[in-house]
């Protein structure tokens, strides 16, 4: 079993070893999409919503998660965090919600998965808010869209047809 990164000679699960690698700025920026219906939307913007302001919440709760991704995702490193953001745009012609995440850190790893747990994190919130008024809504198009930092070097998504 060579080659695999995350496993043992015995083909066990491990955490790979990073501590001979230096410390370097790395920051990855993710992205999701809660699509739902279109009154949802006008819901949350005019801040009629039986649990409170949902963007808000949400962006908070995708800040808070990217903290805590090493403790939810078993062979990820525990990162000290320079930077977490999470913003959420309502779209009505989706209809829906885009969620954009950036997290950096100065580490020996990079944060690809702490920019996707913030992202698809706040998505959930917002599922979790709004699933009294709709039960239609589905989360989806978590992707990372770039990152910059460690051995590998930057990296970017090609823009596909109907990206912003």
């Amino acid at each position: 079993m060579t080659g695999l990164t995350h496993l043992d000679e015995t083909g066990r699960a491990r955490m790979v070893d990073v501590s001979a690698k230096p410390p370097t700025r790395r920051e990855a920026e993710a992205s999701a999409v809660l699509t739902c219906q279109r009154e949802t939307v006008d819901a949350v913007v005019a801040g009629r919503t039986p649990k409170g302001a949902v963007i808000a919440t949400a962006e908070l709760a995708g800040v808070m998660a990217a903290k805590r991704t090493a403790d939810l995702i078993p062979l990820c490193h525990p990162l000290p965090l320079t930077k977490a953001e999470v913003t959420v745009r309502a779209d009505r012609d989706l209809p829906g919600f885009r969620i954009a995440s950036r997290v950096a850190t100065n580490g020996p790893t990079g944060v690809e998965m702490e920019a996707l747990t913030a992202a698809t994190i706040a998505g959930l919130t917002m599922y979790d808010m709004l699933k009294a008024i709709d039960r239609e809504m589905v989360m989806g198009e978590a992707r990372v869209d770039s990152k910059t930092g460690g051995a590998s070097g930057d990296w970017q998504r090609r823009e596909e047809a109907g990206d912003e």
